[in-house]
């Protein structure tokens, strides 16, 4: 899994303890009006709706957003992705059955510095049987 939340925040709210919109947008960093799209995108995200339409995340809202916006910003996952991701493998993004695909650049960084490695090694044979 990406990231679980904190055991307490700064100040001190216990990790069970409801989050406000507001709070959960300064911790994720991602705006306001954002989480409530991904609100409208995946029905999974349900936080406790109170009085005036006020949104409370739990504790599993908050590791769902976590991994949502790991899946979308890290791994480049398109919204229709990520849907089809959870429909496809009966996915809950809160449990541990999450596994981000491989850094593919990585892969070729490593590949790319070996060949660049290897070509100059061959050029250095090369100088030296010209000589």
């Amino acid at each position: 899994m990406y990231q679980h939340y904190v055991d307490q925040d700064d100040n001190g709210k216990s990790k069970d303890a409801f989050r406000t919109i507001k709070e959960v947008s300064l911790e994720l960093n991602v705006p306001q009006h954002v989480l409530r799209f991904w609100e409208k995108k995946f029905p999974q995200l349900k936080p406790l709706k109170r009085g005036g339409n006020r949104r409370y995340y739990r504790r599993d809202d908050i590791n769902f957003l976590l991994t949502l916006k790991k899946l979308l910003y890290h791994d480049k996952y398109t919204i229709k992705g990520v849907q089809k991701l959870i429909k496809e493998n009966n996915i809950s993004l809160s449990s541990k059955n999450y596994t981000s695909k491989p850094d593919i650049n990585t892969n070729y960084k490593n590949s790319i510095s070996e060949i660049v490695f290897d070509l100059q090694n061959l050029r250095k044979i090369i100088s030296e049987n010209l000589k």
